[in-house]
C-alpha cells in the first residue's frame, strides 16, 4: 500500500465512507486538530522514555489509552451525519478520564493560584496538547448542520482538564517545580 493516494492534490479530502468535502472545511480542521493534539501528546511521551517512576506504566497506559479514544474522536468527526460511525464514543470514556483526573490529583498538592506552563519538557507538551484540545472543542461546537455525538464535545472538554493534570502530575512526581502566575502591578 502507498502512502500517497493523489486524491487530495485538487484540495478536496475523503470522509470515512468516501464522501468528499473541500480540505478547509471545518469539520477536516476539527478532526485534524484532534490529530495535531495526538502528536503532541505522543511527543509529551517521547520526553518520558528515559524517565523513571513507580508508576510510570500505568500512566503510559493511561495516556496511550487516550492516543487511542482521541483517534476515535477524529473518526466520529470524519463520518457524515447519516452514516453510523465505527468507534463510537460512550460515557464510559469520559468517566476514565474522570477517574484517573481524580486519582492524579489524589497526590497532587492543592492547586492555590494559577500555574504557568512549565518544569518538565512533558509538562510543557502536555500543557500545548491541552490548549490544541481546546481548539478541536472550540471547532467541534462551530460544526454546523452535523449530528453529533455529545459525548465527542464532553470528552474533549474533559480531555483537556485531563492533559492539565497530567502537566501537573509529571512534574510533581519528577520534583520539578511549577511556575506560580505572577500578580504584576505594571501591567494595571
Amino acid at each position: 500500500m502507498r502512502i500517497y493516494t493523489r486524491t487530495g492534490d485538487s484540495g478536496m479530502t475523503s470522509l470515512v465512507y468516501g464522501g468528499r468535502i473541500p480540505k478547509n472545511d471545518t469539520r477536516v480542521d476539527a478532526y485534524g486538530t484532534c490529530d495535531e493534539a495526538n502528536s503532541m501528546i505522543g511527543l509529551a511521551l517521547s520526553y518520558l522514555r528515559n524517565e523513571e517512576w513507580v508508576g510510570r506504566e500505568q500512566f503510559n497506559q493511561s495516556i496511550q489509552r487516550v492516543q487511542t479514544i482521541l483517534f476515535h474522536v477524529g473518526s466520529e468527526l470524519a463520518t457524515p451525519s447519516e452514516r453510523e460511525v465505527a468507534w463510537k464514543l460512550k460515557e464510559k470514556h469520559i468517566k476514565e478520564l474522570e477517574h484517573q483526573i481524580d486519582e492524579w490529583e489524589s497526590v497532587l498538592p492543592t492547586l492555590e493560584n494559577f500555574i504557568l506552563p512549565s518544569g518538565h519538557p512533558a509538562a510543557n507538551a502536555f500543557h500545548v496538547a491541552r490548549t490544541i484540545i481546546r481548539r478541536a472543542e472550540r471547532l467541534a461546537v462551530g460544526l454546523d448542520g452535523m449530528t453529533l455525538n455529545p459525548f465527542v464535545l464532553a470528552y474533549l472538554n474533559r480531555l483537556s482538564d485531563y492533559l492539565f493534570v497530567a502537566a501537573r502530575f509529571i512534574n510533581y512526581t519528577l520534583e520539578v517545580e511549577e511556575i506560580n502566575l505572577q500578580v504584576d502591578d505594571t501591567t494595571s
